[in-house]
């Protein structure tokens, strides 16, 4: 097995679409586009490339089937049993699926195995399989003689984005809660990661999912994103993904049939070490807070505040973690770091590190690549970083840490907040009013005490200000997918008269 990992994974194109129809199954003709194996810069395979016309022939598909077809008019139990089928054959195929995220984006293959794909993807299928026949309205009292009930009815055709950095995470997040309540989908794989999807979809019409409920599609987002977003017959559409990117989704939908959008988008968040700290405890958890999946983490803790009485004894003894980073082959066990997911994104972040030279900031460590052949970049840590530098503002989606500190609380909160991101933040004390004041005062959708990167399926996640609006997974995700109907009769004989 680990000997295959180093070849290319297929030479023929793959589909650019599934419409679940069990004889569609198949490679279509046309255009292709590459997608690369981060490690050895090979191509892995060719992809189907969408572009205007199929997203119509997808939406196309998810129309009929929401609005004549069984899935949104079975019974929430049977959608339930469905689902249920669906994480058992995910289950089935963890190592699989684990196998194509790693290939794909580079990520560690122990990461996609052990923890991504059992916990984030086949656990959550089996969160929202629960929750499909628990999705009911209320009986409301009314100030007259009427009957009052709401209904949560399905939202209809749901346009799905998703980024790169977990593509199977991001896969789940989206498909699960949608298919809970009754929607179709047409989702859009990232570019750089096509494959895990594709292998989930063909996996979902083995469940018994019926056609054209879900329609996966691999394209490029000025051409197939752009068309989910503005087509007039998608009637939601959910976008993982950058910030600038996010605000074109929010306009096309806007000028489209004002659909409604939710957002998860970037972020810029601050990890704030106080004076009563462990200071190795914090110094690793800090670690992970940046470094986990390369640097590619939109809630990242890229911003480490650390307190003055303990900033120098941190500066070191980070220095010395991030040496000891092993960096290399995802698949090699060991190795805590592997590839960026590919060319544009390892140009970005180094370019990134000269920006951080040349304003100024202290290079601790790392600041260039590793080796000739592959996107691998040295773990990378700044010192005596400032608020204003490019560093400490912008996402830069990378190993790159910005170390700077700070000398009271208040001083700590504002300048935490003095960013336009709000996606997360940790803080790291031993005192619990401390810890209080920071989780109300800190303007982010999760606060993390004492720990970081803390996900389950129950777990609302979502940011404030240009981090995005709505929220992922949870029940406060069922309102993403979900549009409320009120139905009034009037009582000709009210039982209390």
């Amino acid at each position: 097995m680990g000997s295959l990992w180093t070849l290319p994974l297929v030479s023929l194109p793959l589909c650019f679409f599934f419409f679940l129809q069990r004889d569609s199954i198949g490679a279509c003709p046309g255009e292709t586009f590459p997608t690369v194996d981060p490690r050895t810069e090979e191509v892995l395979a060719d992809v189907a490339k969408a572009d205007v016309e199929d997203i119509n022939r997808a939406v196309k598909a998810a129309r009929k089937a929401f609005d004549h077809g069984p899935w949104p008019r079975m019974t929430a139990y049977e959608r339930s049993k469905i689902l249920l089928k669906y994480a058992d054959l995910l289950e089935k195929h963890n190592d699989e699926l684990a196998t194509l995220d790693s290939l794909d984006s580079g990520k560690l293959y122990s990461q996609s195995q052990g923890v991504e794909i059992p916990h984030f993807v086949t656990r959550l299928f089996r969160y929202y399989a629960g929750w499909a026949d628990k999705i009911h309205g209320k009986t409301l009292p009314a100030d007259g003689p009427h009957q009052v009930l709401t209904f949560h009815e399905p939202i209809g055709v749901v346009g799905q984005i998703i980024p790169w950095n977990f593509p199977m995470v991001m896969f789940a997040w989206k498909v699960a809660p949608a298919l809970a309540c009754g929607n179709t989908i047409v989702l859009k794989t990232a570019e750089q990661t096509p494959l895990s999807a594709c292998l989930a979809a063909k996996l979902a019409v083995e469940a018994g999912l019926p056609p054209g409920v879900l329609n996966v599609v691999s394209g490029f987002g000025e051409t197939a994103g752009a068309a989910i977003s503005s087509h007039m017959d998608i009637d939601k559409v959910a976008f993982t993904g950058s910030t600038e990117t996010g605000k074109l989704v929010m306009q096309a939908a806007a000028r489209s049939n004002l659909k409604p959008v939710t957002l998860e988008l970037g972020g810029k968040s601050p990890f704030i070490i106080m004076p009563d700290a462990d200071i190795d405890q914090a110094v690793e958890l800090s670690h992970f807070a940046l470094f986990f999946n390369q640097g590619q983490c939109c809630c990242a803790g890229s911003r480490t505040f650390v307190h003055e009485s303990i900033y120098d004894e941190y500066i070191e003894k980070a220095k010395a973690r991030a040496l000891k980073r092993v960096v290399g082959d995802p698949f090699k066990s060991g190795v805590e770091q592997g590839p960026q997911v590919d060319k544009a994104q390892f140009e970005k972040i180094l370019s990134y590190i000269d920006v951080g030279r040349h304003e100024g900031a202290n290079l601790v460590t790392g600041g260039t690549r590793i080796g000739n052949k592959g996107y691998y970049i040295q773990p990378t840590i700044f010192s005596d970083v400032k608020d204003d530098m490019a560093i400490s503002r912008d996402e830069i989606f990378g190993p790159v840490q910005a170390v700077t500190k700070f000398r009271t609380v208040q001083e700590a909160i504002e300048r935490a907040n003095n960013t336009t991101y709000g996606l997360a933040a940790g803080v790291f004390t031993k005192d619990i009013d401390t810890a209080n004041t920071f989780s109300r005062a800190l303007r982010v959708g999760s606060v993390w005490i004492n720990c970081y990167d803390v996900f389950d399926a129950a777990i609302p996640f979502g940011g404030y200000k240009m981090s995005g609006q709505g929220r992922e997974k949870g029940e406060y995700v069922l309102h993403n997918y979900t549009q409320v109907k009120a139905v009034v009769t009037p009582l000709r004989n009210p039982a209390w008269l």
